[in-house]
């Protein structure tokens, strides 16, 4: 007899097709959630919505093999709570269980992962399901070493401490600040993008020899701690502001920018003018001027969430070791890094605010090889901002060996002290502004 249809058994799917559903399912309930408004747009946040999303995954996989299919993969479960719970606490917590899961989740998760392979492979008979879920499952392998290679070495290094300079709070973290050499007025070092105070080793001596010099890092460089506010131009300058008064380092300064780091030295200029005496820029990103945002057309565009979601997801990258594989050693590093280039546009429209430099002494200094179409007359309008000033052109040096190589940064702090001599005596910089050369 023919079964009743009412009785017939459910009919079965293949595993395969669930496998891969249910794994889109949980990369695109990961994105999502991660680009949510209602997830704090933090590191913490973001990371656990991703979790979140991926346990989702899992979990369907569980129900619908058991439901679907003749192969019911029940160990699915397993991950899914793992990373669930994992997920809800980094929300629900923040920051204090992100730092405390980096020491618990590396080696539960690598131990989950191990228990995963046997069973899958115990429970797996379907090719392409495998084929799906051991690349998965070997992603959660490298993660928990990467992740725990990174919390011991982070743990190991936040043991040392520098041995020359300070670390000084500026208001809920510290930067790292290094002054020598004796005499006024005091130059201030702005690295370029992405750069911090050891990359400017070839220039700092050869100055410190006539005045005295300051070299710091920026938040998340070098030595100095990771900031929790956005470190847009405005707020760079604030820090370093604060970190020169709570130093005990007194203007007038000499501000010497190199290429990123010139439009800071220009807001610096901006803001506090009273304390800048001359300024010095060294192959420097120009400024740009540009409509802000209203307040309604801020509220709805919301930049300062993308920026944020984006510099979480790479911190959280970071944090697996991923920052490595592109030269960056430090998660915070590589976090510091990425979000300034995408506070880049604000940090520019925020150095136009000097619209004038008066009659105080400014040195644009221009590499000679390696420029592109329209960079000459950007610096020639840099130089036109002060009514003493001088425009000169390094030959031979490209933007980078302007301070990585040791002639052309000797030529670049010859520069600097030219500015130096100039604000000690009263006596005019070279008088005309056109280019004049050095090498």
């Amino acid at each position: 007899m023919f079964d009743s249809p009412s009785l017939q058994s459910p009919p079965k799917h293949q595993l395969g097709g669930i496998a891969a559903g249910s794994a889109g399912t949980g990369v695109l309930a990961a994105l999502l959630l991660a680009a949510a408004p209602f997830v704090p747009a933090t590191e913490a946040g973001v990371t656990g919505a991703i979790l979140v999303g991926l346990a989702l995954g899992w979990g369907i996989l569980a129900v619908l093999s058991v439901r679907f299919t003749d192969q019911p993969q029940i160990w699915a479960f397993a991950p899914a709570l793992f990373l669930g719970m994992g997920g809800f606490l980094l929300l629900a917590f923040g920051s204090p269980a992100h730092e405390a899961l980096a020491w618990v989740w590396p080696p539960a998760l690598l131990i989950l992962a191990l228990w995963m392979i046997v069973k899958a492979s115990q429970r797996l008979r379907s090719r392409g399901a495998r084929l799906l879920l051991y690349p998965g499952i070997a992603v959660l392998v490298l993660a928990s070493l990467g992740a725990g290679h990174e919390t011991v070495r982070g743990a190991v290094d936040a043991q040392a401490r520098p041995v020359q300079g300070e670390l000084i709070d500026v208001g809920g973290h510290r930067l790292y600040l290094n002054c020598t050499g004796a005499g006024s007025p005091t130059v201030v070092l702005e690295p370029g993008a992405g750069l911090s105070s050891s990359d400017l080793r070839w220039m700092t001596p050869v100055v410190a020899r006539n005045t005295r010099v300051c070299v710091y890092d920026r938040a998340g460089r070098g030595w100095s701690d990771s900031a929790t506010t956005p470190q847009d131009g405005g707020q760079v300058v604030a820090d370093l502001h604060t970190l020169l008064q709570r130093g005990k380092v007194p203007g007038p300064y000499v501000l010497a920018g190199h290429s990123f780091g010139g439009p800071y030295a220009l807001t610096f200029a901006a803001r506090y003018p009273e304390e800048v005496a001359g300024l010095v820029l060294v192959d420097s990103t120009a400024p740009a001027a540009g409509r802000e945002l209203e307040p309604a057309q801020h509220a709805a565009a919301d930049p300062d969430d993308t920026i944020n979601r984006i510099s979480a997801l790479v911190a959280g990258a970071a944090r697996l070791g991923l920052g490595r594989l592109v030269g960056v050693a430090e998660p915070s590093h590589l976090r510091s890094t990425v979000e300034e280039y995408l506070h880049a546009g604000a940090s520019v429209r925020k150095a136009a605010a000097l619209e004038t430099f008066t009659n105080r002494p400014l040195a644009v200094l221009t590499a000679g090889t390696g420029t592109e179409p329209g960079w000459a007359a950007s610096q020639e309008a840099l130089a036109s901002l002060s009514t003493n000033s001088l425009h000169r052109v390094i030959d031979g040096a490209t933007h980078a060996s302007l301070v990585t190589d040791r002639e052309d940064a000797a030529a670049t702090a010859r520069g600097i002290l030219d500015v130096v001599s100039a604000v000690r005596t009263g006596s005019p910089m070279d008088s005309g502004r056109s280019a004049g050369s050095e090498r």
